[in-house]
């Protein structure tokens, strides 16, 4: 590094006995030396260059005398490292120079190596700046980008240390929530580009924050479809707790974009969610160009076929065994025992309700009207008959009338 030094003085030999006294640092490299006679001067000179590291300033000038120059340095964006001369034993303005934030002092006569050994000092300090700076930069811009995946407070985290261990690729145990909607690729073929445009950055952006209001990461948005971890980078204990509420918030603001957008004439279809959680592979795997803080395996694969059972189910959310019985308070209704696709072993599925849905009398019979059909006994078909008569508007329980309709047995059912 070459330390750029501005000397502010209005002694006329000033400047051959500096240049004269540092001619070898100034010969090797070490240091770079401007003068001025005053403080206007050192300011017109700073304003032509801003790459000057400190400012050695006597006090006593014409014009604008060492003082006041230092006042107009500390009110600078680019505080200045600056060291103030001052005449032996003038301890007054020592003291009024350190408290407008001088960095160091000299006395008159200086002595050249307490100077030099002064200039050393305020180098090291100005290195430690531009250190400091440096990596405030660098988190700042880490920030930036992290805050696309992330909540701000795990952004924030995050950026202190992107080469840490939460960005590493690694086995965690995560809940992961998929969501996609239905008709989008229509909605694009017919849709005018300006207005898909604005259509899908509001909704995104309001799953978004949604998703980062419960400190969820984003790991993926691929044009309509979302994809969410929990208890990754960061340890979140009531992860599955996490995910469930969040997939409530998610449908409730969805149903809502989709009405508010159907009022205004555009058919906006509505969002299906999956939630499992297991152990997945989770991390950077951008290597040393990208940034793709993603998860892969079975969990992740499980998660995105539970989003597509909705289609066939009728239901909006479908979470997995693993996640309603991890999730603290889990209110909802049993789905059935689905047989996933590319899986050889059912997997047991629920439906989450909210509060006054799992609370409701259609809730209780729908759970007996369940409970006979998993026995195999023949009750269950008009009992959920009952059920459709009653509520109409019910599709799960629609689905279930049919299947044993059309001869099914049990709860066990295969999902194309």
């Amino acid at each position: 590094m070459t330390a750029t030094i501005l000397f502010v003085d209005d002694e006329p030999d000033l400047e051959a006995l500096i240049l004269q006294k540092f001619r070898r640092q100034i010969r090797d490299g070490l240091i770079d030396i401007m003068f001025a006679r005053d403080g206007l001067e050192a300011l017109q000179s700073l304003e032509r260059n801003p790459h000057v590291d400190m400012v050695v300033s006597d006090i006593n000038m014409p014009r604008m005398d060492g003082l006041s120059l230092l006042t107009k340095l500390q009110e600078a964006e680019d505080k200045k490292s600056t060291i103030i001369v001052s005449a032996y034993g003038d301890m007054s303005n020592i003291r009024t120079a350190m408290n407008r934030g001088a960095f160091d002092f000299l006395t008159k006569p200086i002595d050249f190596a307490d100077l030099e050994a002064t200039i050393d000092k305020t180098i090291r300090h100005v290195e430690m700046l531009r250190e400091v700076r440096r990596r405030q930069m660098e988190a700042e811009r880490a920030h930036a980008s992290l805050s696309r995946f992330f909540s701000p407070e795990i952004a924030r985290r995050l950026a202190a240390d992107v080469a840490g261990d939460g960005m590493e690729v690694q086995w965690r145990d995560v809940a992961t929530i998929f969501t996609d909607i239905t008709g989008f690729t229509s909605l694009v073929e017919s849709a005018p580009p300006q207005m898909l445009g604005e259509l899908l950055n509001e909704y995104v952006g309001g799953m978004t924050e949604i998703v980062f209001a419960h400190e969820g990461t984003v790991t993926k948005i691929i044009g309509d479809a979302i994809q969410v971890l929990f208890n990754s980078p960061g340890d979140q204990p009531d992860y599955a707790t996490r995910a469930v509420t969040c997939a409530h918030d998610l449908d409730a603001w969805a149903e809502a974009f989709s009405a508010r957008w159907r009022g205004r004439g555009v058919n906006f279809g509505t969002t299906r969610i999956g939630v499992h959680a297991g152990p997945a592979l989770v991390g950077n795997f951008g290597g040393n160009r990208f940034f793709d803080y993603t998860a892969y395996g079975d969990t992740i694969n499980i998660a995105a076929r539970l989003e597509a059972a909705n289609k066939h189910l009728g239901t909006r959310m479908c979470v997995s065994i693993s996640v309603a019985t991890s999730a603290d308070n889990f209110q909802g209704r049993p789905i059935g025992e689905l047989m996933l696709r590319g899986r050889s072993e059912p997997l047991r599925a629920f439906e989450p309700l909210s509060e006054a849905k799992f609370e409701a009398s259609e809730t209780a019979l729908y759970s007996q009207a369940f409970a006979k059909m998993e026995a195999g006994d023949v009750a269950a078909m008009p009992a959920f008959a009952a059920l459709v008569g009653m509520n109409a508007d019910d599709p799960l329980a629609g689905f279930h009338l049919k299947r044993l309709l059309n001869g099914a047995k049990g709860i066990r059912m295969q999902l194309e």
